[in-house]
């Protein structure tokens, strides 16, 4: 079993433009936590996401990959998404394993249009959400800019939790503390914006603030929670993946600020029943039946076939009998592994807001539901597809 609990799990998938640095960034988090003993690079092909042949050969991200890190008594899941647009049904699937959605972008390029997407999903599935702002060392680059432009494209609750300093060479909290040089804006200003959109959350909390001018981080914990649950606020924070500024700071802000399973807003499942679909509650509970949904199928050239699933409900053992979506016949787990980019580790039992991976999944391709028998007739499905039901184009071929 794990040595850790559901609520201290964080479930991060890292959503961007290709080249945004994605992976790199991974890489800086896992030598962070002492993971790796020293982070791979693209170039030297040698990152633990991208493992694959042929994403070593093109340097870029084909498949997301799932990885973990320990910080401050907290697990943090993450999955690596690719960027490129060909491959936008990796991100799409991650956003159904997550409570959580960084989106990563340049400092030089800003708003793209897969931030724009992966930002409007994200909020369809009702989806925390925070915004990174990667290579801020990169020369000719205007951060100021940059964070306007994040604002006029998504909106005033994008904010930012630390500000540039030294010319991108390092950062300053601005959540927990009012003041420090940056490189643009004020630190008391930033200050101001963000607990005051944090305080609108609870009436209480506000009359505190309106009478005392300040509160303290363990008070705007719980409305910290619920704004981002909202889409109420949306934090921006800026790093340098390469150059390790900001990453102590991003680990704080994932395990210390982002919510855990039972925190964050749900995945919505369905029961198929002879009348019709019916909801389905699920909860963070290890100890109900078991519900649970691959978002990601490989094949493995030594071990086969494998189905990568986050468990919801439920605590899921080497000996669980499962079905998969609407199929009457049950199938055993049997090996169950936990994952590290290409590395597997067997392990006895999986509970709510892990992922898990298994030796031929069979028919439970990407998408598919997992659950456990139940006095209950029927199945559960997911009632919101990753992926969109009609084309965004229609095209005709001529001879």
């Amino acid at each position: 079993m794990q040595k850790y609990t559901t609520q201290d799990i964080r479930n991060i998938a890292l959503a961007g433009q290709g080249a945004s640095g994605k992976t790199t960034l991974v890489e800086a988090l896992l030598h962070k936590t002492g993971m790796i003993q020293s982070p791979g690079s693209i170039e030297k092909k040698n990152t633990v996401c991208d493992f694959d042949p042929e994403e070593k050969e093109h340097q870029h991200s084909l498949n997301s990959a799932v990885v973990s890190c320990d910080h401050a008594g907290h697990h943090i899941n993450l999955i690596d998404t690719p960027g490129m647009l060909e491959f936008s049904g990796h991100a799409l699937s991650a956003l159904t394993a997550v409570e959580t959605v960084a989106v990563v972008m340049t400092a030089q390029h800003g708003v793209d249009m897969v931030a724009r997407r992966i930002m409007e999903r994200a909020a369809e599935r009702k989806l925390s959400r925070i915004i990174i702002v990667n290579k801020i060392d990169a020369e000719d680059v205007n951060l100021e800019q940059v964070m306007n432009e994040i604002q006029e494209s998504f909106g005033k609750e994008c904010l930012p939790i630390n500000l540039p300093s030294g010319g991108g060479t390092a950062i300053v909290d601005v959540f927990n503390k009012a003041d420090g040089d940056v490189d643009f804006g004020s630190v008391a200003d930033a200050h101001t914006a963000i607990v005051d959109q944090v305080v609108e959350m609870d009436e209480d909390l506000m009359a505190t603030y309106l009478d005392k001018g300040e509160v303290s981080p363990e008070q705007l914990h719980t409305p910290f929670t619920n704004a981002l649950k909202e889409g109420h606020l949306v934090p921006v924070c800026f790093v340098s993946a390469r150059q390790g500024v900001g990453v102590a700071e991003l680990l704080e802000i994932f395990s210390n600020m982002m919510p855990n399973p039972m925190e964050g807003n749900g995945q919505e499942f369905e029961r198929k029943m002879e009348e019709g679909l019916e909801a389905v509650e699920v909860t963070s509970d290890a100890s109900k039946p078991i519900v649970a949904h691959v978002f990601k199928v490989t094949a493995d050239p030594f071990i086969g076939k494998l189905g990568v699933f986050r468990i919801f409900q439920g605590t899921v053992k080497k000996e669980s009998q499962l079905h998969i979506g609407d199929e009457k016949k049950t199938f055993k787990v049997g090996h169950l592994l936990s994952l590290q980019g290409k590395e597997h580790t067997e392990v006895d039992a999986g509970i709510p807001g892990t992922y898990s991976q298994r030796h031929r999944p069979g028919s439970a391709g990407a998408g598919a539901a997992l659950g456990f028998s139940d006095p209950l007739p029927g199945s559960f499905l997911f009632l919101n597809p990753a992926y969109p039901s009609k084309p965004k184009t229609n095209q005709n071929l001529v001879p």
